[in-house]
């Protein structure tokens, strides 16, 4: 038996908006043997939006039974059935999440009639229920309205039946059969063409545009599990609503996969990724010429395309790195930002400090290089060298003087020897201090696979 069902509601998301209007047909594989249908008074005003669309106003259901009110009846007609609604997934949300507010907890199977259009009816310019009832002569005069759209589903579900050759019904209600779960418009076949290798997936859009980046230790058991559970939320239910399109890289490692990952969401701007988008170095150490000639060093905020000698998270670890340069290389604290007051310089030689004009720019800008030198010539240099995609090469991520240069994939008889022919193997990527970071703690867990240059 099946239950087919359509709601209308004041909103996206279940969590935050109520329904208005429910209606089911049940369906015993060959017509409609019972109905169901009545509006709902959400608690909630209903957008004017929402109201030109479907016709529901708030004077409609001031006097209309609450959820709580109907909640028994839909439970007691869904319980032991088929859930089916068009874009399946929004439908039972709402609905499983209304009733457990009312105490009632709903598991049923799902089919959803637009993944099954899709198989059943492939090659149509849409799936809308608007469109692919016209284009399959099934009339809907109430259009936007649980009944009508529920009838509708209704014939529609019956002609799916009818030119089901394939077995597709059959097939998505079995036991381990990912459809039930799958986002309405997402092919099943992507899913299926994920390995269970470390990677970097993107999801797309209908016009193919990538709406999110993730990585993986497994790319089809964590592609998997975005679309488990019922999140009613309105963030999860429009991010599956836009899902089209999966495609994927697969790395050699997790630590590469975290790396892509990385890169990809600066390069791409993904609508639904959060975390990584904003990340950027938060200080740097520069080196400018005033005007008496004297090269000064400062820690300033880090800005992109200015060349800047070193970066970091915070401003203490800028600082600190400066203060050991001015003490191991008798630079001014004043000439270095350090010292701001208009006092004597606290410096070595005092008052007898560049800054006082007792030391030349020539002599004391060879001061200012060696330190530069010397900070760039202990800033590390190695490479981890890891598991590649195929047994026969490995993975590898390059560090240059404390930056992250790139990474690719090299022959197991390449000897990673020469820092610059394994940098013509390797691809550069943009680096930050998130890369960096990983790369580094990585490379502490597992020493055995660090290839230091000197």
């Amino acid at each position: 038996m099946y239950a087919i069902v359509d709601i209308e509601t004041t909103g996206g998301h279940a969590s935050g908006n109520g329904i208005t209007e429910i209606a089911i047909c049940i369906h015993n594989g060959k017509k409609v043997i019972e109905r169901y249908s009545t509006l709902v008074n959400p608690r909630r005003d209903i957008p004017v939006y929402i109201s030109a669309l479907t016709g529901i106003t708030n004077d409609m259901v001031q006097g209309a039974p609450c959820f709580d009110d109907v909640a028994h009846d839909v439970y007691h007609m869904l319980h032991g059935k088929i859930f089916i609604a068009h874009n399946v997934n929004f439908d039972y949300s709402f609905v499983r999440h209304q009733l457990a507010a009312a105490g009632y907890d709903l598991q049923c199977n799902k089919l959803c009639t637009v993944r099954l259009g899709r198989k059943i009816f492939p090659g149509l310019p849409s799936y809308g229920l608007g469109k692919l009832c016209r284009h399959l002569g099934i009339d809907n005069e109430s259009r936007h309205r649980a009944a009508g759209d529920a009838e509708a589903t209704a014939e529609l579900f019956s002609l799916l039946l009818q030119k089901d050759t394939g077995n597709h019904i059959q097939l998505a209600l079995k036991q381990h059969s990912k459809e039930q779960v799958l986002p309405a418009n997402l092919p099943k076949q992507d899913v299926e063409a994920l390995p269970n290798s470390p990677g970097v997936y993107y999801f797309h859009d209908e016009k193919g545009k990538v709406i999110y980046v993730g990585k993986a230790k497994s790319l089809k058991k964590r592609v998997s599990s975005h679309f488990t559970g019922n999140n009613p939320g309105p963030q999860r239910q429009e991010f599956l609503r836009n899902i089209y399109h999966i495609t994927f890289q697969v790395c050699g490692t997790e630590l590469i996969a975290f790396v892509l990952e990385a890169v990809e969401i600066k390069r791409l701007w993904p609508k639904y990724n959060r975390s990584l988008k904003r990340f950027e170095h938060a200080y740097s150490l520069y080196a400018f010429e005033d005007q008496r000639g004297y090269v000064r060093l400062a820690v300033d905020k880090h800005r992109k395309m200015t060349g800047a000698i070193y970066s970091c998270n915070t401003l203490m670890e800028g600082r600190n790195i400066l203060l050991k340069l001015i003490e191991g290389f008798e630079l001014c604290p004043k000439l270095c930002f350090i010292q701001n007051n208009t006092g004597p310089c606290t410096g070595i030689n005092g008052d007898l400090c560049a800054c006082e004009g007792h030391e030349s720019p020539e002599e004391y800008n060879k001061k200012v290089y060696s330190a530069i030198e010397e900070l760039n010539d202990a800033l590390p240099t190695f490479a981890i060298r890891d598991a590649g995609r195929t047994d026969d090469e490995h993975s590898c991520l390059l560090i240059e003087k404390g930056k992250f240069y790139g990474m690719g994939y090299i022959s197991h008889y390449f000897d990673v020897d020469n820092l610059q022919q394994l940098k013509n193997h390797l691809t550069p990527y943009p680096g930050n201090d998130y890369i960096r970071g990983m790369v580094a703690g990585y490379a502490s867990r597992h020493p055995e696979r660090k290839v230091v240059f000197v």
